[in-house]
């Protein structure tokens, strides 16, 4: 089965970013510097403590993947949203507290006219997230 991953670009805050997203969503987070990769002698020296790449695992499934590589042509938030969903009602509202945190709420969490528990916030890096619980 295909699965889509939503990767996000950062400009030197990959790894503030992502580890924000793991102590709000949990999992195992792995990131490669610039300075480690083989690109490195590639890359002028300043880029080393960039991240190259990293992503985010939960239960042996990459939740969301980042880099800081896009540089200049970056603008947070540009063209993303994210679609969490839910396995609880306990769930959806601890994650939506946790990353509204230093954000702004878009939609406050509310019964849905399709029967879930639904919110939209864009977190403090500009992402926008939409988070669903739907109990059927």
């Amino acid at each position: 089965m295909s699965q889509l991953i939503a990767y996000l670009q950062f400009s030197g805050k990959c790894r503030e970013a992502l580890t924000f997203y793991q102590e709000c969503l949990g999992g195992e987070l792995s990131m490669q510097k610039v300075a480690e990769s083989p690109m490195a002698a590639q890359m002028p020296s300043e880029a080393g403590p960039n991240i190259l790449h990293g992503a985010l695992t939960k239960n042996g499934t990459v939740i969301v993947m980042g880099s800081d590589m896009m540089g200049a042509r970056l603008k947070p938030g540009n063209s993303v949203a994210l679609c969490l969903n839910c396995t609880s009602d306990e769930e959806v509202n601890t994650v939506f507290d946790k990353l509204s945190v230093g954000g702004q709420v878009v939609t406050p969490l509310h019964q849905s006219f399709w029967g879930a528990t639904y919110g939209e916030l864009t977190d403090k890096y500009g992402i926008l997230w939409m988070l669903n619980y739907s109990k059927n």
